[in-house]
């Protein structure tokens, strides 16, 4: 049942211990559901990772995390499913392959749709093949015959199944909005895709002259307006003012000439103006802005679009058309200059939207999308988390950032001016434009054409917790057993994106919460708290890592990184102190491999039978099972490693393993057998605790022990054992570690070696303490190395002697024991001399008042510092000198 003992060199080899071991457990199907039916069920849907690129270090801390939930539950004997998937990510797919092919100096419309696709396929392929290498390196126990990726045929018919029922329930709705769109992807994008970034800018005062030549506003035949973006001025339709502006109540119906487009436009009332911002009169330019659109509506007012798809000026704007909207800006800016229409120019720092995939400016765009109507979703998931049936969020903050979300949420445009995605299931007819929403394609195909837009990637992901389980065939077995799943982990900052969409679309669909915890993290930054990023240079790949530390490391830095919705900072101090810790592992571990001599089966002796030692390491591990299995299940994963770390190093590691040194090389044969027994017990259950967190190193010392069972992939997770539970021999032992503790402290106090024989005298009024004490001498004798001992109420103290309290007792260790007296007054008469010495200098200086009355008051205070700090030394030093010299 074990591996050669000899497969355990005396350094922890990561790349050697993890060699093979995850195509093992491959080989041995440990990763799918036990098929138990009996057992309670335990499902989490991994967060698909886009095919854009290889997983970073984030993906790694997520996934991390699943797996340590997923194998501590398969370990409990839950019929687990962790199921794997890719997510197809639309529009940021779409970028690296454009980009991609602008590099060979083509572009999808060259390539043409169908064969644009299939370039796109071939990047999901290889970059789908990258991340599973990766998913294997960490060591994460997926059911790969359960994956999925959100364009594979099960998961479409879902997507479309979902568009035609709320397009039929009224709840999709196509329609003429202003959009945010991504000139470069050349597609729609949702608020959520929009970031702000500080942009270098300007306001641009331009005149607008009054059409009627005859009249004047304070002493002006022109108004002025403030614009950021000069290039919009070709579609104003109007100036507007607010109603309650008296300022400007003569203006309204007036009209003004646009400026570069000699068009009249009327001056109008409208409560959206700002009468306290710039000069309370502003440009409407409904094609190009989203409040404009709406004033408007209400104005019944033109939309004149522009710009072409690209951002490039069309035929709209006149003269500029052809031209990139900012090259547009620079000559609309120059001929309003060269025609004495621009006031003046204030360069601003301002607030611009960029496209989360691309990078490129944001434009506001007219433009024919299809629509979530979001209010009816909304209220039902709000409504829903006040039920039984609600999702916990892990932190609980994060519940109210979900609910303010979700109250002020906006309809959301899901289509994408994209090849690559789900194309959207509706016809329009060549002839007569009626539209046709269905699963199916209309039967006289040929007189159809299908709308070439497709969906938003989160529409399909918001599916993936019952998408994936084989809805929308709810009689579906994994359907049946594994929805709604438990547990979500992912990170915070896409509460929006997903978490969000993922309940409200399978309340609606499902009747039921996606899942029932959901576990929110931070992000990784550097060990300066930036965010990791390719500007900043300061991205760390997961597998360059792997390749230093080993995959087991990381994972111990990942879980015990932080607390729950924190963000975490990467260190490789941190990251050698992980390597450290498996190391001390790997070599008790291999102490007490070698110690077992032919045990085949570890058994615990009859409790009648266990030392001091043996019941305290008992309890001790029972309380930290307890522990680790309580945080685990809040999630707690820094508070459980800590727990693990506490009991492997100090109490396993520093004392048991030591204390069980002196029966395994005695004389006592029955003795040393139950002491092994006892070591293989603790080490078989220690390696279960540490196993999720760390399957690798768990896994290879495990198989090369005694052991029961194939893997500890599938073995038994520690349980409580109340018996073990002994208050009176962690108390006892305590005492004794804290003796010893003492003495050692003591011993490098006067730099006497730990090994060298001395007197020992223990005060103590307490019984217990005697007698536990008396009871366990031997251990005193092999930590404490004392020549006599005495242990006492009646102990008196040596006259010259160290000490150390410790609780109810005192220790106390005569000084000539300890060193040579002799070499100690010679010591201690030269360091009176360099204190005496010391103190004389600083007095003078102080003494010369020129120096207190002209230098620095820092120095003087300095000085003063030292001056009393040496007189302190000098004092002690006398004292110690005049103690021995008494004694002498």
């Amino acid at each position: 049942m074990s591996e050669p003992t000899t497969d355990m060199p005396t350094k922890f080899d990561p790349t050697a211990v993890e060699k093979g071991r995850y195509q093992t457990w491959l080989d041995q199907d440990l990763f799918k559901p036990s098929g138990d039916k009996q057992a309670k069920p335990y499902s989490i849907v991994l967060p698909p990772p886009n095919v854009t690129g290889k997983l970073h270090l984030g993906h790694a801390w997520d996934t991390t995390l699943q797996d340590i939930i997923i194998r501590q539950k398969r370990m409990q004997g839950f019929d687990t499913l962790w199921l794997p998937g890719m997510d197809h990510a639309g529009i940021a797919t779409q970028a690296k392959v454009e980009a991609k092919l602008r590099e060979q100096g083509i572009s999808r419309y060259d390539l043409g749709r169908e064969k644009f696709i299939q370039q796109v396929w071939d990047w999901k392929d290889e970059y789908a093949s990258i991340i599973k290498q990766q998913w294997a390196k960490l060591g994460l126990s997926l059911d790969y015959s359960r994956e999925r990726f959100t364009m594979d045929k099960g998961l479409s018919d879902a997507v479309k199944k979902v568009f035609v029922t709320l397009y039929k329930k009224g709840l999709i709705y196509r329609g003429e909005y202003i959009i945010n769109w991504d000139p470069q992807a050349r597609t729609a994008l949702s608020d959520i895709e929009v970031i702000h970034k500080d942009d270098q800018g300007a306001f641009y005062h331009v005149k607008y002259p009054f059409a009627d030549k005859n009249f004047t506003f304070n002493g002006q035949h022109y108004i002025e307006i403030a614009t950021t973006r000069p290039e919009t001025m070709m579609g104003d339709t109007a100036v507007a003012v607010n109603p309650s502006d008296d300022r400007y109540k003569e203006l309204v119906g007036q009209k003004v000439i646009l400026p570069l487009a000699n068009r009249e436009i009327p001056i109008i009332a409208d409560a959206y103006v700002d009468p306290e911002f710039g000069t309370g009169m502003v440009k409407i330019t409904p094609a190009h802005d989203p409040n404009d659109f709406k004033v408007g509506n209400r104005h019944d007012l033109e939309r004149i679009n522009t710009m072409n798809e690209d951002a490039t000026m069309n035929a709209r704007a006149g003269k500029y058309e052809g031209l990139d909207r900012f090259a547009a800006r620079k000559a609309m800016v120059k001929d309003l200059q060269d025609q004495d229409l621009m006031i003046k120019i204030d360069p601003i720092v301002h607030s611009v939207g960029h496209s989360e995939r691309t990078g490129v400016q944001v434009e506001a765009r007219l433009s024919t999308q299809w629509f979530v109507k979001m209010k009816p979703l909304a209220e039902q998931a709000l409504k829903n988390q006040q039920t039984d049936g609600k999702v916990d969020f892990v932190p609980e903050r994060f519940e109210e950032t979900f609910n303010q979300w979700m109250e002020n949420v906006h309809d959301w445009v899901i289509s994408r001016q994209l090849w690559w995605g789900h194309q959207i299931p509706a016809w329009y007819n060549k002839k007569t434009g009626e539209t046709y929403v269905d699963v199916e394609p209309p039967k006289d195909i040929e007189n159809w054409e299908q709308d070439p837009d497709v969906l938003d990637t989160w529409f399909s992901s918001a599916l993936w917790p019952f998408s994936t389980m084989g809805w929308p065939d709810e009689d579906a077995a994994d359907f049946k057993r594994y929805f709604p799943t438990d547990t979500l982990v992912t990170g915070y900052d896409i509460i929006f994106f997903w978490v969000s969409r993922m309940m409200f679309q399978s309340l609606e669909f499902t009747g039921k919460r996606p899942f029932k915890h959901v576990l929110l993290h931070g992000l990784i930054r550097d060990e300066q708290g930036r965010k990791m990023s390719k500007s900043l240079g300061n991205g760390i790949d997961p597998m360059d890592v792997i390749q230093k530390y080993g995959a087991d490391a990381l994972r111990w830095f990942l879980s015990n990184g932080s607390t729950a919705g924190q963000d975490v900072r990467f260190s490789y101090t941190k990251m050698d102190a992980a390597w450290n810790f498996i190391n001390k592992i790997w070599n008790a571990s291999r102490y007490v491999i070698m110690n077992l001599g032919e045990m085949t089966q570890p058994s615990l002796p009859a409790k009648s039978e266990w030392t001091l030692a043996d019941k305290w390491i008992l309890s001790r591990l029972n309380a930290t099972v307890k522990q680790v299995t309580t945080t685990f299940d809040k999630f707690d994963f820094g508070e459980a490693g800590r727990a693990l770390y506490n009991f492997i190093w100090n109490d396993f590691c520093d004392w048991y393993i030591e204390m069980s040194k002196e029966i395994l090389t005695g004389d006592d044969a029955h003795a040393k057998q139950n002491t092994q027994n006892v070591l293989a017990y603790v080490l078989d259950q220690t390696l279960r605790l540490l196993h999720p967190i760390m399957p690798f190193v768990t896994e290879k010392i495990w198989l090369s022990m005694p052991h029961v069972g194939k893997s500890l992939v599938v073995a038994d997770y520690p349980v409580d054992h109340p018996e073990f539970d002994d208050a009176a021999a962690e108390s006892d032992m305590a005492s004794l570690i804290e003796l010893i503790t003492a003495v050692r402290s003591i011993r490098a106090e006067a730099n006497a070696k730990m090994s060298s024989a001395v007197d020992l005298l223990i005060k103590t009024d307490s019984q217990r303490l005697q007698t536990v004490f008396k009871t366990n001498e031997d251990y005193i004798q092999r930590f404490a190395h004392p020549k006599t001992l005495s242990i006492g109420a009646d102990v008196t103290a040596p006259k010259l002697s160290m000490t150390q309290v410790i609780s109810d007792a005192e220790v106390y260790i005569p000084l000539a024991e300890l060193v040579d007296l002799n070499d100690e007054v010679k010591k201690l008469e030269k360091e009176r001399a360099k204190f005496e010495s010391e103190v004389a200098r600083a007095t003078k200086k102080l003494g010369n008042e020129r120096f207190v009355a002209n230098a620095p008051e820092a120095v003087v205070n300095s000085e003063k510092e030292k001056l009393a700090d040496n007189e302190s030394k000098l004092a002690a030093t006398k004292q110690r000198l005049a103690d021995i010299q008494a004694q002498a």
